[in-house]
């Protein structure tokens, strides 16, 4: 699930939540999309928000359906969250689960496994 923080414009939140996750600065996020690092740190500061055609770039991105990056956004009325998040908090289930056979280092390779592989599906289907 997301965590984003409830002082911030959900964009903002979304944005942080895609970096951390995706490991990678304002100006890598910015090469990813095909926008300039100037853009982003507009969409960071709350200053703007993702155009469409950005958003459909974000989607891809992140894995995270169109509509509901749209709905973050505000270009869509928001969505209820609904069903599976999609993004599992991995990390979370297995500190839990399996504190002394998981450390950091594993986690994190797994994490990276996991979005390797939604990004494979995703690439899969807009092959098809």
């Amino acid at each position: 699930m997301l965590r984003m923080n409830t002082q911030e414009a959900p964009i903002v939140s979304f944005l942080k939540e895609v970096m951390r996750r995706c490991k990678c600065l304002p100006s890598q996020l910015a090469a990813d999309l095909g926008v300039s690092h100037t853009t982003v740190s507009r969409w960071l500061s709350g200053a703007d928000v993702p155009s469409t055609k950005s958003c459909r770039r974000l989607a891809e991105h992140s894995g995270v359906p169109l509509e509901k990056v749209m709905s973050i956004v505000g270009h869509l009325p928001r969505i209820a969250e609904a069903g599976p998040p999609e993004w599992p908090e991995f990390r979370e289930y297995a500190c839990q689960k399996y504190p002394a056979e998981l450390d950091e280092d594993l986690i994190t390779m797994i994490e990276d496994l996991i979005e390797r592989r939604r990004r494979k599906k995703y690439n899969a289907r807009e092959g098809s």
